[in-house]
């Protein structure tokens, strides 16, 4: 008895290479541009929702190829209304992503990794063993499903995506950029790359890389210090690449785009709440074309790092603000559903 071939993710495949494959067996070439559309604009997740193409065709689809689309195994809704999902993936693996709702905007945070590598001690995704790296139509079916949850509890459209959810995204990086790519093209779902921001704990060589590659979305950071010492106490990646190194990146990128980075900034008591280190950040603002989100922290379950009282922020935005920095201070949604930055650790 045969053993039945093994199908192709069809998702893997180029619009050219579909198309060979029509022209293979037969078919019009043009079959391609629709199965393509079906796949990227429509967000197919079988092949029976080809309706404009003939059920012929679709068996001999369904018997070549499959569509490995991700499911959301759990969603958990917040009392403030943001929605947090399990993303089951096809081997069994697990990421979560998260809706958050504004009264203007519908945001979705998605993952680039199972897990994370860069033991990060403030974040509970840096506690999971990093296990793979997200595919590019992974990463886009979590936008896909974030989308469709945007319309159908808010009756709203998806306006802005950010690659702040699970892993580090430069980690990642072709597969990040190919899903950007998918989201924003015409032949996908269209979105302004103006509307995306990719946020990076900060690896010099791959920012530059960015700039290099002349992408259009936004660049954000997770800085959290502008003082060496303290900056690798709770982020061990800057031993690799410190401030100094980081700030040349931010140089070369602001060069090449012209576009200001964002630095996302939590304060915690007694660990960079004092006057020091605010300064030390309104400093290292004049050397980078810069705005800055100071974060609410979301604690994880242990007491080495706790919320900084609510005057430590406000010192923070008045140094800023009198150096002439923009600064927005962030408050955190989906805490009671563990959703809020720095959470997202696959608890379900």
């Amino acid at each position: 008895m045969q053993t039945p071939a093994k199908k192709q993710d069809i998702r893997k495949l180029s619009l050219e290479e579909i198309q060979d494959f029509f022209v293979s067996i037969g078919e019009k070439p043009f079959r391609a541009k629709q199965v393509y559309e079906w796949l990227w604009k429509k967000s197919a997740k079988d092949f029976d929702q080809m309706t404009n193409i003939s059920l012929s065709i679709r068996e001999l689809l369904k018997e070549r190829f499959e569509i490995k689309h991700i499911k959301v195994d759990q969603m958990q809704r917040s009392a403030d209304g943001t929605i947090k999902n399990a993303v089951k993936l096809h081997d069994d693996l697990i990421v979560e992503s998260v809706l958050i709702p504004t009264e203007t905007r519908i945001t979705a945070c998605i993952s680039s990794q199972v897990g994370c590598s860069l033991d990060c001690n403030f974040c509970a995704t840096a506690r999971l063993k990093r296990m793979r790296n997200l595919s590019a139509d992974e990463i886009y079916d979590q936008v896909v499903a974030i989308k469709e949850e945007g319309e159908l509890y808010f009756d709203r459209p998806l306006t802005n995506i950010v690659y702040m959810g699970m892993g580090e995204p430069l980690l990642n990086y072709k597969n990040v950029l190919e899903s950007i790519e998918k989201i924003t093209s015409p032949e996908g779902l269209g979105m302004s790359p103006r509307r995306i921001t990719l946020s990076t704990v900060g690896i010099p060589k791959m920012i530059k890389q960015l700039a290099d590659d002349e992408v259009r979305f936004n660049l954000a950071v997770s800085l959290h210090s502008a003082i060496d010492e303290t900056r690798t106490r709770m982020m061990p990646i800057n031993e690799k690449s410190n401030l100094a190194e980081l700030a040349e990146s931010l140089q070369y990128w602001y060069s090449k785009t012209k576009r200001k980075v964002t630095f996302e900034y939590v304060v915690w008591k007694n660990i960079n709440d004092d006057e020091k280190h605010a300064r030390a950040l309104a400093k290292y603002c004049g050397k980078v074309a810069s705005k800055v989100n100071i974060i609410e922290y979301n604690p994880i379950d242990d007491g080495e790092f706790q919320q900084a009282d609510p005057a430590s922020l406000d010192m923070y935005k008045r140094i800023l603000e009198e150096k002439g920095i923009v600064v927005n201070v962030r408050r955190s949604r989906g805490k009671d559903i563990d959703a809020a930055c720095g959470q997202l650790a696959n608890k379900s």
